[in-house]
């Protein structure tokens, strides 16, 4: 027995963090990349300071910590600043990733919620994958909903993202969220089981 790593994904609203809370519930090590992605950039981190390097330190607060507003104002129409900026974040989100994988007990199921996974090609890098899915519909007006956005600005957001087949090509399990609750549950509770089973499996 050892560890089993799994990546999490899934498009904007799919309900990954629902999934992600459900799976920690029944024993898994949640690795949330969001979460990660501000670690690595926080005060006295190599990641702000090289951020700070480029970008120059109007992207500061008063307090010395990463100005996200700022930040983000400068990379979101800069096609160009946005790459660099990943280029800095990415690689020390995958490092620190990648750590507490290690760390993780003999006989973990860690799984690392990656929105990216797909886009950024690190299917390869997990033992196995999840995807979250549902019909673009149902994501649309979650996210509406969810956003406060109108659905020009909805639909640009899902169109920035891998497309719906791409995700599924790369998927052990499928887990469906259009429907109850309930349904979402079951499917949960069908995945950790296999997941339980895996580990017992020779890699």
């Amino acid at each position: 027995m050892s560890v089993l790593s799994v990546g999490l994904t899934g498009g904007i609203a799919s309900g990954k963090t629902t999934v992600g809370k459900l799976l920690a519930e029944r024993g898994a090590l949640i690795i949330d990349s969001d979460l990660l992605a501000r670690e690595v950039v926080e005060s006295g981190t190599p990641g702000l300071a090289a951020i700070v390097e480029r970008f120059g330190a109007s992207v500061l607060a008063s307090d010395g910590t990463l100005n996200r507003q700022a930040l983000g104002a400068l990379v979101f129409a800069d096609e160009r600043a946005r790459a660099d900026l990943n280029g800095i974040v990415h690689p020390a989100v995958r490092q620190r990733r990648a750590e507490l994988i290690a760390a993780a007990v003999d006989g973990s199921i860690v799984v690392s919620v990656i929105p990216l996974l797909v886009e950024t090609g690190m299917q390869d890098d997990f033992d196995k994958v999840i995807v979250v899915d549902l019909p673009v519909e149902t994501q649309l007006e979650r996210l509406q909903l969810r956003n406060g956005l109108d659905e020009t600005d909805a639909r640009s957001r899902i169109a920035a993202q891998a497309t719906r087949q791409q995700r599924l090509s790369a998927a052990d399990w499928v887990i469906e969220n259009s429907g109850s609750y309930d349904h979402l549950r079951q499917q949960v509770d069908m995945v950790w089981d296999q997941l339980v089973a895996e580990l017992d499996e020779p890699r």
